[in-house]
């Protein structure tokens, strides 16, 4: 009975329901904050919360759909909680009127004051899934962080553990939080040190064809089968064949000298059995004539019996020369496969032209020497290059982080002379900083000029290089930028450019790689007026070139 008369009151919902809100509703459970007083008829008169489906009972009281069905659940006859009188379930209607009236009551957001929205009722729900200030969970796999939904795109690009960078060896797309275990284990262009301490960094998908080559890896003399059992660095093997070229050569006339008396002693033992081979087949001969002697007495003797047994004496003797002939030939034949002196004759034709090689070795020690030299002038050259770096290092010591940039060009006249035969065509100063975790900045000049200068002028540019702290600095970069070319008289007559970074320009962008483009001016000085005997612009062929960056409203960290 009580489940007829749910299916009826189920079949009485639906028939009444309004297509005008059926795209409107709201969870049951939440806690409202309602943006006037709820009044009571919007009340359930069972649970007091606001109308959820309101269902009308004869008596003219509301109550929520769950509610009703409740009520009926409790008991066999359901009473009003408000009067008392009994509910009777064929009078119960859903009152779709106050439903609408409910759906369009103004709520605040759950997320105010962040969020100041008002919304009705039925849309609530649908304002949560935009709302800036609702938090939710962040959409990358393993990322268990809950962020509000202004800064999740921010999380996601920058903050996010679990985001997707590129490595910076291979440009494989790696989560972050495994790109050091990628780079050390799964990288094929990370870069690792030589397990042979020859100090050279190699990429590891390159590590075996290294060590094929390596200067540091050990191997066996060249010499090993004639008796040098030396192990070598292979960077030092032709000094050890230099150093131990007596004893090789001794090593290859000792092993000659007992190849020529094994092939001496297997000569003369061949000699042997050649003899003895001559001596049987003298005596089959001799058997031979005996044997037609015997054939002829045979004839005229007349005592049978002792001819005959002559005869087969020396017929028994014959056979068992002939066989032992035949073993000897055998025997011989054998002897002369296993001695084959064929392989014996290579290896001494081998050794001969070692030996050959061996005497143009005086020749390679003049070579030797003449490379000997030219690695003299080499050294000589590494260690004008080492007091250059000495210099630069010293340069890259006195980096300053006040956005101001002082950069001495030594060597002029060399320097510009390179540019104009394109040898050079340009130089960078060492970087500079805003701040200590400021943008990374630097110069780069063109002294026989660049663009619409080339030839005539210098060309002075301004570069933004990426920096350690990018991620945490403004971009773009909007900063003011001065360029000055110092007066070295004391007077101060100096060339002043001055420009503000244009941010809809590549030029000033975050750097994807290591410097953006320069940005400058490409007629920034005429070399007629810097090279001008009356200015002072050029002393001890040696001039001074100033840029300053604006910190004006920037930031530091």
């Amino acid at each position: 009975m009580a489940c007829d008369e749910r299916a009826a009151l189920s079949g009485t919902f639906t028939r009444q329901n309004s297509s005008s809100t059926s795209s409107l509703d709201f969870e049951p459970d939440a806690d409202y904050r309602f943006v006037e007083s709820l009044e009571e008829r919007y009340k359930c008169a069972y649970c007091h919360r606001v109308l959820l489906n309101p269902q009308q009972t004869g008596c003219g009281h509301r109550f929520c759909q769950q509610c009703i069905l409740a009520l009926r659940e409790l008991n066999a006859v359901p009473t009003c909680p408000v009067d008392k009188e009994t509910i009777k379930m064929h009078e119960v209607f859903k009152d779709n009127c106050c439903k609408r009236e409910v759906l369009n009551l103004h709520v605040f957001c759950k997320n105010f004051p962040d969020c100041n929205s008002k919304v009705i009722l039925g849309r609530y729900q649908e304002h949560l899934l935009q709302c800036l200030f609702e938090s939710m969970q962040c959409t990358n796999d393993g990322c268990q962080d809950q962020i509000l939904r202004k800064d999740l795109k921010e999380h996601l690009s920058q903050h996010c553990k679990f985001r997707e960078e590129r490595c910076q060896y291979c440009n494989t797309y790696v989560v972050l939080i495994n790109i050091k275990n990628h780079e050390k284990n799964d990288c094929p262009d990370y870069p690792v040190p030589c397990l042979q301490n020859c100090s050279q960094i190699i990429l590891k998908k390159e590590i075996e064809k290294h060590h094929a080559v390596c200067p540091e890896a050990e191997v066996d003399c060249p010499y090993k089968q004639y008796g040098c059992h030396v192990k070598v660095k292979r960077g030092k093997l032709a000094e050890h064949e230099n150093s131990a070229l007596r004893e090789h050569m001794l090593q290859i006339l000792d092993k000659n000298s007992r190849l020529e008396e094994q092939i001496s002693d297997l000569y003369k033992s061949l000699e042997c059995k050649e003899i003895k081979i001559q001596q049987l087949a003298d005596a089959i001969k001799k058997c031979e004539k005996e044997f037609r002697q015997y054939t002829q007495l045979f004839g005229n003797n007349s005592n049978l019996m002792v001819s005959t047994q002559a005869l087969a004496s020396h017929l028994d003797k014959s056979a068992r020369l002939e066989s032992q002939v035949k073993q000897l030939i055998q025997m011989a034949n054998q002897q002369q496969s296993k001695l084959d002196l064929r392989p014996l004759l290579d290896t001494i034709e081998n050794v001969k032209q070692k030996i050959a090689l061996m005497e143009t070795y005086d020749q390679r020690l003049v070579v030797l020497e003449d490379q000997s030299s030219k690695h003299d002038l080499q050294i000589n050259i590494h260690k004008a290059q080492l007091n250059k770096n000495e210099e630069r290092f010293k340069l890259l010591e006195g980096t300053c982080y006040n956005g101001k940039l002082i950069w001495k060009i030594t060597d002029y006249k060399m320097k510009k002379k390179e540019a104009v035969e394109g040898r050079v065509l340009s130089i960078a100063s060492q970087p500079f900083y805003t701040s200590r975790c400021g943008y990374r900045l630097c110069a780069r000049a063109y002294l026989n000029g660049d663009g619409s200068g080339k030839g005539t002028h210098i060309s002075l540019y301004f570069v933004v290089m990426r920096g350690e702290f990018d991620s945490l600095l403004l971009w773009p970069f909007k900063q003011k930028v001065t360029l000055m070319l110092l007066d070295q008289s004391g007077k101060k007559n100096h060339i002043v450019e001055v420009f503000r970074a244009d941010p809809n320009s590549s030029s000033f962008k975050r750097p994807d790689g290591e410097m953006n483009i320069a940005s400058g001016c490409p007629r920034f000085v005429p070399h007629a007026v810097l090279e001008n005997t009356k200015n002072t612009y050029i002393r001890d062929d040696t001039l001074f070139l100033k840029v300053v960056v604006d910190l004006t409203d920037l930031e530091e960290l």
